[in-house]
């Protein structure tokens, strides 16, 4: 993301032009886009027109239009984002308080105007504009016959392949049809490889499974690579990382990123480092319950009581259309933050921050116990959407 203009005043209203740049940054403006927001962007819009003789045409037209956000869709496959609301600026195309829906598009600007910035967003903004924030890790995860091939990103977990190959079982006395099968579903996995992964950005690749699938696959990968010449393969070796996971299926990407070896390997990436606070917190809740909390209501008694040392966070929080609520999980950070805690954000798009959303989305690792919180959590914690 590329951030042109920002232009926010002392009581935190103001604007900011972005340059989406890459997939991932639909993402991160779908977090920064509220309900009630102004977004000015150019748009296609289709235009009815009566020629002197009476006949009606429509052509489409590109036009630059502002509209009131009233609803924010995004598509996390394609990472395509589409917002609706109604034209608040005089154009010649469209008039006042029509309806219109903006589809924001990669290295096209656009300009998002709030009337109040609050610290979880402008954080937003800085982590999708940090150049160094970006997709460092791919994954491979696989099982005989299916394999996933998944970016790990600062902010999401993206499946960028899915290769299935039906393998036939070994018959006594004859292996062909196994062999040959292995090796077309190998070099499709391969190819997959050199499709999807930027060996420019990506700083390591885990090729995880169950058994010894990992180890045969890497034998074909580095055979093929020689037979192949293929340089981008054997000068990209020593990034490619073997590791057990219990099955070829995605939700093993949690298991692959809390393995001791990968964490230390991944020491510098965001994913990595939700991770392990999340087994941080489920350790602590095991062996020192008085210093490991979930939901709202308990996690805010934790803070006025300055006792947040670690607090994790989904972002899903912050898109509540509910102002008071998402108000109150900004101060919830910013009281931590103050008073000396750390703050992690997780995406509700990685495998982390789906199981912190199963403890309301907001859990805490305390300085010090604390004994009599542990009472019924009030409501409004799990009322996280």
């Amino acid at each position: 993301m590329k951030l042109v203009h920002k232009d926010i005043e002392k009581d935190n209203a103001g604007q900011v032009t972005l340059v989406p740049e890459e997939a991932e940054d639909m993402w991160h403006t779908y977090n920064l886009l509220q309900v009630g927001d102004s977004l000015r962007a150019s748009t296609i819009r289709k235009v009815q027109t009566e020629s002197p003789t009476g006949s009606v045409g429509s052509s489409r037209v590109r036009t630059t239009l502002t509209i009131c956000v009233e609803t924010i869709d995004f598509d996390s496959h394609a990472c395509q984002l589409r917002v609706k609301g109604t034209n608040i600026e005089e154009n010649q195309y469209v008039k006042m308080g029509a309806y219109h829906t903006i589809e924001l598009e990669l290295n096209r600007k656009f300009t998002l105007a709030k009337k109040c910035w609050d610290s979880v967003v402008l954080d937003r903004i800085e982590q999708a504009c940090d150049a160094a924030q970006k997709a460092d890790v791919a994954a491979v995860v696989m099982q005989e016959g299916l394999a996933n091939l998944v970016l790990v990103t600062p902010a999401m977990t993206l499946l960028r392949a899915k290769v299935e190959v039906t393998i036939p079982r070994k018959r006594r006395g004859s292996c062909t049809q196994h062999e040959k099968a292995l090796e077309r579903f190998y070099e499709a996995v391969m190819q997959a490889i050199l499709r999807h992964i930027n060996f420019d950005v990506v700083k390591c690749i885990l090729v995880a499974s169950p058994g010894f699938v990992k180890d045969q696959f890497i034998t074909y990968l580095y055979k093929e690579a020689v037979r192949q010449d293929n340089k981008l393969l054997l000068e990209n070796r020593p990034k490619f990382m073997l590791v057990h996971s219990s099955s070829g299926h995605k939700y093993s990407l949690k298991e692959i990123l809390s393995d001791p070896t990968v964490t230390s390997r991944l020491s510098d990436t965001k994913a990595a480092g939700e991770v392990k606070a999340l087994e941080d917190f489920y350790k602590m809740l095991q062996h020192e319950p008085d210093r490991a909390f979930y939901g709202l209501a308990h996690v805010e008694k934790a803070a006025d009581a300055l006792a947040v040392d670690t607090l994790l966070i989904s972002d899903k929080l912050f898109r509540h259309q509910d102002v008071p609520t998402r108000s109150r999980y900004v101060r919830l950070v910013d009281s931590v933050r103050d008073n000396g805690g750390n703050v992690r954000i997780f995406s509700s798009l990685h495998v982390s921050g789906e199981q912190l959303t199963q403890l309301s989305g907001v859990a805490a690792i305390l300085r010090f116990p604390i004994a009599d919180l542990s009472e019924p959590e009030d409501d409004s914690s799990s009322d996280d959407d």
